[in-house]
């Protein structure tokens, strides 16, 4: 699963730049960031909990509390994630969404050309 996560969170990153400028939030920025350090947070966690977890007999007591005490260090990577994950769609929709026409400029039209002039009423 994190692996999946990590490349949605990459497919964003690299889409980012895509964005147009009137369709960006500054927020995502530091919004991704906070999804990566969390990511990052998660893999390092379960590098340790590997470890702990070969070193304890399954079934005991001293198991189940190195395990309780593994998922209440992953919750807040994980509520980060709950937290700030729609981002990702926010920045996939904001790229693949087709122009709007109040996002582009009106397009220049030359004023018509009657051959004629007329007087303007009072």
């Amino acid at each position: 699963m994190r692996a999946d996560a990590r490349h949605l969170l990459e497919s964003a990153e690299e889409q980012l730049p895509l964005v147009p400028a009137d369709r960006a939030q500054t927020r995502w920025v530091h919004q991704l960031g906070v999804l990566r350090d969390a990511l990052d947070r998660l893999d390092a966690l379960n590098e340790e909990w590997l470890a702990t977890e070969d070193s304890l007999p399954r079934g005991t007591e001293a198991f189940e509390t190195a395990l309780a005490e593994h998922h209440a260090e992953c919750w807040s990577y994980l509520d980060d994630w709950a937290t700030h994950g729609h981002v990702i769609g926010e920045i996939n929709t904001a790229v693949m969404r087709p122009p709007t026409s109040w996002s582009r400029p009106p397009a220049a039209r030359p004023a018509p050309v009657t051959g004629h002039t007329t007087m303007a009423r009072r």
